[in-house]
């Protein structure tokens, strides 16, 4: 299902034949434009770890607010593009599942600040973290959003239990609230501890480590807590997206929006992580402002029923989105302004 069509996109006729394969249909749209997106999110990826990140270190605050906004702009740029070959409208819901999916994962950057702190995993390794777990991030999205696309597709009330379970989600953030979760009593990791040799020390950038076993002195492979925090935040992931991709299938039905705005919104996010995790404390109290844009977004799926209308309108729900958003981060911000860190830093090594 689309949002809107352009003729821009559908001019197959004016090229030769042997680039008709470009105008395959994939999932509503021509493959050029999912060819395209994967171009720039492998080019992204191999420019991150291939030249900025080439060497193990710390990556300070600065050097994340710059990079992060470098992604935050490409992200919009690319809300640009799908504005001009598909519409306003198009262009619109890619902006508002772009600002709800970068708001909705800052959930994620205080789960992953507890994981690093569990693990104990040094500064320096933990952009190879959440690099490798980038790449698990839109394997494992795109399985869910094409699975939840091609249910929609099939069964349209899907979209009404995707719009019940968000506003039962969020009242209960509203009224009951999140505790952070217990990372040491995660049955993955005592699932991971009782079938495989896990290293009780880091070593150094590597996931998995050849060492000699104790009781039988023959040298196995043994797992390292770097390889278990990447796990961690993987399953982490998922559990987030459990949210967030039906908020973004109550804004759009649209498989290229949907995927693209949350693929976008996580490439800034990892950059931004380290700010983040810095300065974590200060939005402490932004998890109700998160609540009520998925009580939003899900009622806004009835409402538009009620009112006889096609869809809600997409300038109306980017701006209440974004007021709410906006709202809630000056809201905690002035909350917390003379309250010292909530999370410690993650150890040195």
């Amino acid at each position: 299902m689309s949002d809107s069509t352009n003729p821009v996109i559908d001019r197959q006729e004016d090229y030769p034949v042997e680039f008709a394969f470009l105008f395959a249909d994939w999932l509503g749209k021509p493959a050029w434009m999912w060819l395209g997106f994967l171009a720039i999110v492998v080019a992204l990826l191999v420019f991150d770890l291939g030249v900025l990140h080439r060497d193990h270190r710390e990556i300070e605050v600065r050097e994340s607010l710059v990079l992060s906004s470098g992604y935050i702009g490409l992200g919009l740029a690319f809300g640009g593009l799908v504005w001009w070959q598909l519409g306003a409208e198009a262009g619109m819901n890619y902006v508002t599942g772009f600002v709800v999916e970068k708001t909705l994962a800052l959930d994620n950057v205080f789960v992953i600040a507890l994981i690093f702190s569990f693990f104990a995993v040094p500064r320096k390794y933990q952009h190879r973290v959440l690099f490798w777990g980038i790449l698990g991030v839109i394997v494992l999205r795109a399985i869910m959003i094409g699975v939840g696309a091609m249910l929609v597709a099939e069964f349209s009330w899907v979209l009404y239990i995707f719009a019940a379970f968000l506003i039962f989600t969020g009242i209960k953030m509203l009224w009951i609230g999140d505790k952070d979760p217990e990372i040491g009593n995660n049955p993955v990791i005592s699932f991971l501890k009782s079938r495989f040799k896990v290293t009780d020390e880091h070593h150094g950038p590597h996931f998995f480590v050849r060492k000699p076993d104790p009781r039988t002195g023959k040298t196995v492979r043994f797992m390292t807590p770097l390889f278990m925090a990447l796990v961690m935040v993987e399953i982490a992931d998922v559990i987030f997206a459990v949210d967030s991709v039906p908020a973004i299938f109550a804004i759009t039905t649209d498989p290229f929006i949907v995927y693209t705005s949350n693929i976008f919104a996580i490439l800034g996010l990892r950059a931004l992580y380290f700010a983040l995790a810095a300065m974590i404390h200060r939005f402490q109290h932004l998890k109700p402002a998160l609540a009520i844009v998925l009580v939003f977004i899900g009622g806004k799926v009835f409402v538009a029923d009620l009112l006889g209308l096609e869809k809600f309108p997409a300038a109306l729900s980017l701006g209440i989105t974004f007021a709410i958003i906006a709202g809630g981060i000056v809201w905690s911000i002035v909350r917390t302004r003379s309250q010292p860190r909530a999370i410690g830093d993650v150890p040195h090594p």
